[in-house]
């Protein structure tokens, strides 16, 4: 009732635009007077005032969209002209929401307005989409305004070199995908100078299909990996006995003392594996182990487990398929190949142990970060896409995103048919050919969206038997993707696409096809998320035009099958379906909708779960990241490198500070670690059983820095960030190593009736604790064992040789043949300044 007599939040929110609305048309008049000239020359008028604090962005925001709609009819051919709907749309963008506009209402052109905005702060808009083609595209085709208004644009896309990344993130403006900017903010913390960054500070975003962005994807965090120390060669012996291992049937859940009757038990939902103690028993004797849950024996376990999920949650032409000898990922979203991204954890070796292609060596991580964090970052955000209200808990809770439905400009006329549903998938899909026939005989366009490769196979191979032509979309056809889609409104048109979720390209009605009914959509089956299934409705029915939508479904779906009740089943029982027969009934539809939205909130968990976890990494992350910032940007590093040695110096003259009169076994080991990571033993006044001041060990600490710095001369700042940053990178790296070990064993804690977020929380703050005592460790060993043999030569000190620094560790002793610096002087017997703990003739010096 309050509804009915207030309207909604959303109503409201709308209402509260109108104003604003007709503020923009009222400029409308005095836009269409100016000269072409006139646009570049007010928006740097604008930029000028912004940067002067004169005008703020909302003061601009009324007659900068009329400027923005006036060039769109100017730069354009065609114009194109905002429409007032549009104008909604890109208030709310401009306010850092989500703005939900059916497709074809003209996102693209929506961004334009808050883009232009914002452009005007001089700190850069990003532009982000699901892919290269996309990214390209838009950058082009809005690019026409944007150089019209004077505005600059770049374009992030696979491949380009860091320079090239530099000029495009300059641009007023960048397009790009999600990927390349995560990776780029990754790559740019890893790098040792300033000027290889090639981002700047994350100002303000515009996500294109931003729930496939921000929802889908957030479920896979990025990864930057390089080779592990060790590569396992057990896979192809564990996957030889996979076949051996037989799957329990289904156990009912409210039995404590079911037994699984097989060697392992699968929950299909969560793609969880546990052997049965039959299976354990079969495995070791398999594999000739006496106890596979021995601590020796984790790994082999490890690997069991993954090579089970391989075989039985992973199928070729569904998540996967094989290319060029390789195992690609699909995305099951959109179903767009992923080249590059890989399962972690050993479980993409174990697929290409089973598809018997080459086992690729395993990675160890370097960086790493969510979509969820990288995205949080930005000082705004916004977003827009056809399908968000059904996820509007999730934008908010997780992004601080509000979601807005902006009304259509023309009245939506798709009639939405209700769900065939059939007793089987055989029955299903010749129903399915039947309607594509009749379609295709009355010469009306059909777009038949299925959830996988394989499914999209089998519909053409039923149609190639009804000599019915049509197009398949799937990830083996990516690259026509464009073309078939924008042909699929024409007359007589079959098109078979797996998944329609951010095509980003229209699909406009042919000639005479209005009169056959508009496009018709099939959707084969409900996909987990009603919003991927509200996506491919969508393509249908765009500004106006008519068109018609019809599920099919059968009981053994997938969907059905893992989420439907007992009690779904009992009602079509009820109903008496026969075979070959179809019903539509509200309250079947209305269960399987309830399936979706558990399914909706369980995936929701898993995001919610990653995402805790990682605020937990992202914490450390922001400090470390932060540090390499201020080591690579600072003028002078020597303040920081000498506060990490008085921090490290006190830390290890404590025992003795902390006693009156220190025993002789406590002197003996603050001086073996004195002499270990400072090698105050070179140093005149270093006694035998004494231990010095804490006065004369900061005199001894200057004079170490003092020896650098006559050394190197006007070198010496870099080679001290050098050193920093090495020390820095190399146990960061090792400190995520750790990281992930604790992830994957933290959830035991549970069965001591221990939060396992807390312990992770908890055990995570110890390891970062000793990771940054490391750090300030391992750099001054570096500094106290560092000599210098020869005059370093500006010529040869170069940042693009800047790696070449020869330092006795086991990971860049060996970069270069002929280093441009000589090796530092380590006595055979001292402590190597690795940080091993071996004496230098035993490590880097063997």
């Amino acid at each position: 009732m309050l509804k009915f007599l207030f309207g909604s939040k959303n109503d409201r929110y709308l209402k509260k635009l109108k104003p604003i609305i007709a503020e923009i048309n009222g400029f409308e008049s005095k836009m269409e007077a100016l000269s072409d000239e006139d646009f570049p020359r007010i928006i740097s008028e604008w930029k000028a005032q912004v940067a002067a604090g004169e005008k703020t962005l909302d003061d601009l925001l009324p007659e900068c969209f009329a400027l923005v709609r006036e060039a769109g009819k100017r730069a354009f051919d065609p114009p194109m002209r905002h429409y007032d709907v549009q104008l909604i749309g890109g208030i709310v963008l401009h306010q850092g929401k989500i703005s939900e506009m059916k497709t074809g209402e003209g996102k693209t052109l929506v961004a334009t307005l808050p883009v232009v905005l914002n452009a005007l702060s001089g700190k850069g808009v990003h532009v982000i989409t699901v892919n290269d083609y996309l990214a390209s595209r838009d950058s082009e085709w809005m690019g026409q305004l944007y150089a019209f208004l004077g505005l600059s644009v770049g374009v992030i896309v696979h491949g380009l070199t860091d320079q090239e990344r530099q000029e495009a993130y300059a641009a007023d403006i960048t397009y790009g995908t999600n990927n390349e900017f995560g990776f780029d903010y990754l790559r740019d913390n890893m790098k040792f100078y300033k000027e290889q960054l090639v981002q700047r500070p994350l100002n303000y975003a515009i996500v294109d299909e931003v729930d496939s962005i921000l929802i889908d994807e957030a479920r896979t965090p990025l990864i930057i990996s390089g080779p592990g120390e060790k590569s396992s060669g057990l896979y192809r012996r564990v996957d030889s006995i996979i076949p051996s291992l037989a799957k329990s049937s289904p156990m009912d859940p409210e039995d404590k003392d079911a037994v699984p009757d097989g060697d392992f038990v699968l929950d299909e939902k969560t793609k969880a594996v546990t052997l049965s103690d039959a299976g354990v028993e079969k495995v070791e004797a398999m594999l000739d182990v006496d106890n596979l849950f021995d601590p020796q024996n984790i790994a082999l376990q490890h690997h069991v487990l993954q090579a089970l999920k391989a075989h039985h949650c992973y199928q070729n032409d569904v998540e996967y398929i094989i290319k060029d000898g390789q195992v690609v990922l699909v995305d099951e979203f959109t179903g767009r190949l992923m080249p590059g991204r890989r399962l972690s954890d050993g479980l993409h070796q174990a697929i290409e142990a089973k598809e018997n292609v080459k086992v690729e060596a395993e990675n160890q991580t370097l960086a790493s970060i969510t979509f969820q964090n990288y995205f949080r970052m930005y000082d705004k955000l916004a977003g827009m896409t056809g399908t968000a209200d059904t996820e509007a808990v999730e934008f908010g809770q997780i992004y601080n995103l509000e979601v807005i439905v902006i009304p259509t400009h023309k009245p939506m006329v798709r009639k939405d048919h209700p769900d065939a549903i059939y007793k089987t998938q055989e029955q299903k899909y010749e129903a399915i050919a039947d309607d594509i026939a009749d379609c295709y005989h009355r010469g009306q366009p059909t777009l038949v969206g299925t959830v996988s490769i394989e499914k999209s196979e089998l519909l053409s191979h039923l149609l190639k038997k009804k000599k019915i032509p049509h197009d398949v979309l799937n990830a083996k056809q990516h690259e026509r993707e464009a073309e078939i889609v924008a042909e699929a409104g024409h007359k007589k048109k079959v098109t078979i696409a797996t998944n329609m979720a951010g095509r980003g390209t229209d699909i406009k009605l042919g000639e005479g096809v209005r009169e056959l009914g508009g496009l018709h959509i099939i959707g084969t089956e409900r996909h987990e998320s009603r919003r991927i299934d509200n996506q491919l409705r969508g393509r249908s029915g765009r500004q106006g035009d008519p068109g018609s939508s019809r599920f099919y479904l059968a009981l053994d779906d997938d969907l059905m099958r893992l989420f439907g009740s007992d009690r779904l089943k009992g009602i079509m029982d009820k109903l008496g379906l026969e075979d070959g027969m179809a019903i539509e009934n509200k309250m079947v539809s209305g269960a399987i909708e309830k399936s979706q939205t558990r399914v909706e909130g369980h995936h929701f968990e898993i995001r919610k779960q990653l995402l805790e976890y990682d605020d937990v990494m992202n914490q450390q992350r922001e400090v470390i990241y932060s540090l390499r910032r201020d080591l690579m940007q600072a003028e002078t590093v020597d303040g920081i490198a000498r506060e990490y040695a008085i921090d490290l110096l006190e830390d290890v003259l404590e025992p003795a500070l902390d006693m009156r009169d220190p025993d002789k076994e406590t002197v003996d080991s603050v001086r073996a670690r004195l002499e270990e990571v400072f090698n105050f033993e070179r140093f005149e006044g270093w006694h035998d059983n004494q231990l010095p001041s804490r006065e004369q060990a900061e005199t001894w600490v200057d004079e170490i820095f003092g020896y650098l710095r006559a050394s190197t001369g006007d070198h010496y700042q870099e080679i001290l960030r050098y050193f920093l940053l090495d020390s820095l990178d190399r146990n960061w790296k090792e400190h995520l190593l750790n990281m992930d070990h604790l992830r994957d064993g933290i959830g035991l804690r549970g069965y001591g009736q221990k939060d396992p977020k807390q312990e992770y929380k908890r055990e995570g703050f110890e390891l970062f604790s000793e990771l940054v005592y490391t750090i300030k460790e391992s750099s001054m060993r570096a500094f106290s064992h560092l000599r210098i043999e020869a005059e370093v030569r500006d010529e040869e000190f170069q940042h693009e040789t800047s790696d070449e620094l020869e330092y006795t560790d086991s990971e860049s002793a060996d970069k270069k043949a002929e280093p441009v610096k000589k090796a530092p002087k380590v006595s055979r017997n001292a402590p190597c300044p690795c940080g091993s703990g071996k004496k230098y003739k035993k490590c880097c010096g063997a």
